[in-house]
């Protein structure tokens, strides 16, 4: 059965299931005896972001299940030669439209995605020109994000 999706809020929206992969960056917080290891920061700060994920709105999602079973891993950074640690969360959650979906995934941790429904979707050149737009946009708003970042380290 073929779905109409719409990229913005015009028209019926039968919406979109998806899951994610997030995968949430703890690096080592102390040097010395009694620092934390960077797979205990990365945990907490899974813990702390998928807190905030089910207890705060987000405008056109909502949350269905949130998969913390994968486990912590570690890689050394290349620039700074430390151990990081990354904490993965999976994330599913129904999406209104395709704008919601791309403003709830353009984030720093995110790794994959999964759309699981619909099979298909059929798209207007409207709404893939809109698609589009909002796609720049979030991308420009997480450029200046990163910048932002880099400039406090």
């Amino acid at each position: 059965m073929e779905k109409n999706i719409k990229a913005g809020d015009e028209g019926q929206v039968e919406g979109l299931r998806i899951r994610v992969r997030f995968d949430y960056k703890g690096v080592r917080a102390g040097k010395l005896f009694g620092g934390k290891s960077a797979e205990q920061v990365a945990e907490e700060v899974r813990e702390q972001k998928v807190a905030f994920l089910r207890n705060v709105p987000f405008q056109g999602i909502h949350i269905e299940d949130i998969d913390l079973s994968p486990d912590v891993y570690t890689v050394m950074d290349e620039f700074s030669g430390q151990t990081v640690g990354f904490a993965p969360a999976n994330i599913t959650f129904w999406a209104d439209s395709l704008d919601d979906a791309l403003r709830f995934i353009v984030k720093e941790e995110f790794r994959k995605v999964e759309v699981l429904e619909p099979d298909q979707a059929v798209l207007t050149r409207y709404d893939m020109e809109r698609l589009l737009f909002k796609a720049n946009e979030a991308l420009r708003e997480f450029k200046v994000y990163m910048r932002r970042k880099l400039e406090r380290s």
